[in-house]
């Protein structure tokens, strides 16, 4: 069958033609039975585009919380997150983060003389994954070569490639073994701060966090003081809470921490990504088939 599919509120051609190459319609909002999303991510302007005759919402991000928080997620219509379309480039944004904590690159890059070289092998090291969906996957994948030995955190049992999987009620246990840990997770109310002191001690004194997630998923004055003490080894954090990193704060001035501006998702990336999505999307929806990406009210993602 054919559907007809609103594009909006800003109309971007590479969405609408992600629609049209499903042999879907691009029409009109109030003709629409779905929506493919792109605006200003405020939640209100998202309720007040639902009618009765929407079905189905395609959300441009894979993290929804500002929607889910707002209660804008529901079971009808369904919505839809893009999680999964950026594992890829985002793992790879992790790869670099770890390989350049690894060989010391963000003391050695900053460096004004000839020093010592004080640098590691990522090779042989262990490393947790909390969050083991889409991006994480990708990375275990990535660090096959590197033979590492992965732990991964994921409520949604077997993992292919790590050594342990373990379900997130327990993730604490997979700090006190890790060289690296990555923060994957999504940010719901049940992830929001878990990382603080008390997980920052769990750590060994050499490991390093790794945040491709939420900044809020980490309490960030708990950070700073786990650094300064020499609890961890550093941090390499693409995301922050708060997001953008004020000038000035403490966690710019330390010489154990790397931070990418929550760069790990190039444009280009993006946006083939998302009109992958949609597109793919777009194809079950016609066929009544099950959707990619389904947000879970309940979960929040």
């Amino acid at each position: 069958m054919t559907a007809a599919v609103y594009v909006g509120p800003e109309p971007v051609p590479a969405l609408i033609d992600a629609v049209r190459r499903a042999g879907a319609r691009v029409v009109p909002l109030a003709e629409a039975e779905a929506i493919v999303y792109y605006g200003n991510d405020d939640p209100a302007e998202v309720r007040s585009m639902l009618h009765e005759g929407i079905r189905w919402v395609q959300l441009p991000h894979a993290g929804v919380e500002r929607w889910a928080d707002a209660g804008v997620i529901t079971d009808h219509p369904v919505f839809t997150a893009a999680t999964g379309s950026y594992g890829r480039p985002v793992a790879e944004h992790a790869m670099a983060l770890m390989l350049a904590a690894a060989r010391g690159l963000h003391r050695l890059a900053r460096a004004t003389t000839w020093g010592p070289n004080t640098s590691r092998e990522l090779s042989g090291s262990t490393v947790a994954i909390i969050g083991a969906g889409g991006i994480g996957r990708a990375l275990i994948g990535m660090l096959a070569p590197f033979e590492c030995r992965v732990v991964a955190v994921s409520d949604s049992g077997r993992v292919p490639g790590a050594a342990e999987v373990l379900p997130r009620a327990r993730y604490r246990e997979a700090l006190p073994e890790a060289d690296y840990v990555v923060i994957a997770a999504p940010a719901t109310p049940g992830t929001r701060g878990m990382f603080g002191t008390y997980e920052f001690e769990l750590m060994r004194r050499d490991a390093w966090l790794v945040n491709v997630a939420r900044g809020g998923l980490v309490v960030t004055d708990e950070l700073v003081e786990a650094l300064r003490a020499g609890h961890i080894g550093g941090a390499a954090l693409d995301v922050t809470d708060p997001e953008p990193l004020p000038d000035g704060h403490p966690l710019w001035s330390l010489e154990n921490v790397l931070i990418t501006p929550h760069s790990a998702n190039p444009r280009p990336a993006y946006w083939r990504g998302l009109a992958e999505r949609v597109t793919s999307n777009v194809r079950r929806f016609r066929a009544g088939e099950p959707l990619e990406g389904v947000v879970s009210p309940a979960r929040g993602f």
